[in-house]
């Protein structure tokens, strides 16, 4: 069994994509990066080499492509775990895909569940059909994206005995393009996704204009399992925050308040 660390350092990357443009993405993006001192866990937004794209077709990377070899350098290189999605082509099909990508170049992967119709995601992407629960330093993370947050049973941090604090994960992370016209949900649903999985949560969005002329303000945040914002990237504005969150006080909190002894238990089909 891994041991846990009482403390998981987590830094939050909030960028203004470039539309359509891989390489233009992966320069900015790595400075930021290269800014980092010190994370366990570093968080890029949804479709970070393209921005919110409705052309896989121009715009795909293979799962041994230069996204991905890109995340693994990185990734040796800051000795940290780095995730985020990009668009992936695998056997003919393209997925809205998170990547979990570690120091020594491991790869595992989350396909988002939930496609956004409102802007026919659902037409040009093919939707995953599981969940993901990874580990890091013996701390439990569910990474999910954007428009997955509206979703609370695909959220849901399920206790199938009832009777233990340690949830099926301790951390939910969401990384998104999610439009400034929809900050008020942004905000008020991954407070309520802490307050409802007893769980710290991380939201990662992204700033700026895409190329449909859409808006972010960004908004990027670490909530406590008591759904305070602990930290926060100014809005409109790129920029990284780092924090160590605590394993103590999480614990400390579900055995205080045991609103996870009264869930009802159910499948996700």
């Amino acid at each position: 069994m891994i041991q846990k660390s009482q403390i998981l350092t987590i830094s939050i990357v909030q960028p203004d994509l470039v539309w359509e443009s891989a390489q233009a993405n992966f320069d900015l993006l790595e400075e930021s990066i290269n800014s980092i001192s010190s994370a366990d866990l570093i968080v890029l937004p949804e479709m970070f080499s393209s921005g919110f794209s409705m052309q896989p077709q121009q715009l795909y990377e293979t799962m041994d492509g230069r996204g991905v070899k890109w995340m693994q350098r990185l990734a040796r290189q800051k000795h940290s775990v780095i995730t985020g999605s990009l668009i992936i082509k695998d056997k003919g099909k393209y997925y809205n895909r998170l990547l979990w990508v570690t120091p020594e170049g491991n790869l595992e992967f989350y396909d988002k569940r939930h496609l956004f119709s409102f802007a026919e995601e659902d037409v040009h992407y093919s939707a995953g059909s599981s969940r993901m629960i990874v580990e890091l330093k013996g701390w439990r993370i569910c990474p999910l994206i954007c428009y997955d947050l509206r979703f609370p049973v695909w959220s849901r941090n399920q206790d199938i005995s009832g009777k233990n604090i340690d949830s099926e994960y301790d951390v939910l992370v969401y990384v998104a393009n999610w439009p400034e016209a929809r900050s008020s949900a942004w905000n008020t649903l991954l407070a309520a996704r802490a307050h409802e999985n007893q769980a710290y949560v991380v939201g990662v969005n992204r700033v700026g204009r895409d190329g449909n002329q859409i808006n972010y303000a960004g908004e990027s945040c670490i909530i406590s399992p008591k759904g305070e914002s602990m930290v926060s990237i100014e809005k409109h504005q790129p920029g990284v925050q780092t924090l160590d969150i605590s394993l103590k006080e999480l614990q400390d909190f579900r055995a205080k308040f045991g609103a996870w002894r009264d869930k009802d238990q159910f499948q996700i089909k």
